[in-house]
């Protein structure tokens, strides 16, 4: 099944320890719609300048990415320039240019309205709110958002987080639109406004999935995957979600089962975005790359139970 993905689409200068690119293809929207068409196809949402390389909607056109929701207007592309520490752990932005992006309102073309599978991408959460009223009904939205919204447009995130099934944030945010210190408490605040499930983001300590309701039960917790070369972290997230999502709208599996493999999936995409810059590491990636990596990285984390543990509980539907 489809998925429908809005976000940025960006031209970004990236530097790292291991080195540095200009004019790097970058955006929520690009990492997250290059990662997911492995899955599914992808219907994208954003907004160009006509500076913008034809190289690169070539490009999003091999791998059927759908560009009839991309609007190509006069001006510049949203731009992005930032700098990675030797840690890797937080970029320093440089200079953010939001050109075109500035002044975007996306369209939903009418035979998209239907979509399925809906990623909103960071992107303001007024916007999120317009796009998801376009939308007829998707069996499955969820949403990305950062700590400039939660500062400045609390109360239109909170609004869009009630109307989504999933939301993904990393652990700082989490603390931050929450209030609480305790990632559990933070996602039980978030949970209580209405979505089903909420994963955390938490980079090279890997992520978090929390289910609606208050037991240990609905919480599952995997490691992210060893890579011994990082070279730039940027776009990790949106692949994180990408491969989440991508698992989900391939299986059509919505139960508790289906979005903790969602999750590892996320994480082992993830795992490829930060092997080079930009979307390089994605464009040669394939499916089977991606479970070839699954099965190494479940015997990794593979232990024994205790005793007999009743399997069946996972198979219940959690969205449905």
């Amino acid at each position: 099944m489809g998925i429908l993905v809005v976000g940025s689409i960006a031209l970004d200068r990236v530097e790292t320890p291991f080195g540095s690119r200009e004019d790097a293809l970058g955006g929520a929207c690009t990492y997250f719609a290059t990662a997911a068409s492995l899955y599914a196809p992808v219907h994208m949402v954003g907004v160009v300048g006509t500076d913008f390389p034809q190289a690169h909607l070539d490009f999003f056109r091999s791998r059927q990415i759908d560009l009839r929701g991309v609007q190509i207007v006069p001006g510049k592309t949203f731009r992005w320039a930032g700098r990675y520490g030797q840690d890797l752990a937080d970029a320093e932005t440089l200079a953010t240019e939001l050109n075109v992006f500035g002044d975007f309102h996306p369209v939903i073309p009418d035979d998209l309205r239907r979509v399925p599978y809906v990623f909103l991408a960071n992107i303001d959460p007024d916007l999120q709110i317009e796009i998801l009223s376009q939308m007829a009904n998707p069996r499955l939205a969820a949403l990305d958002s950062m700590n400039y919204w939660m500062a400045h447009k609390r109360d239109s995130l909170a609004k869009a987080i009630s109307k989504v099934h999933v939301v993904l944030l990393n652990e700082s945010e989490v603390r931050l639109f929450s209030g609480e210190a305790n990632l559990i408490a933070g996602a039980r605040a978030i949970l209580s406004l209405g979505p089903r499930a909420l994963v955390i983001k938490r980079g090279e300590h890997g992520a978090m999935l929390i289910l609606s309701g208050g037991s240990e039960a609905n919480l599952f917790m995997v490691p992210a995957f060893p890579v011994e070369y990082v070279v730039d972290p940027t776009g990790a997230g949106d692949t994180f979600a990408a491969g989440f999502m991508g698992y989900l709208a391939k299986t059509g599996d919505l139960s508790e089962a289906g979005l903790r493999r969602a999750v590892v999936h996320g994480t082992l995409v993830a795992s490829f975005t930060v092997q080079d810059f930009s979307i390089d590491r994605l464009r040669p990636l394939t499916l089977q790359d991606i479970e070839a990596r699954y099965s190494a990285f479940r015997w990794m984390t593979h232990f024994e139970p205790l005793s007999d543990v009743d399997v069946n509980r996972l198979s219940r539907p959690i969205l449905a």
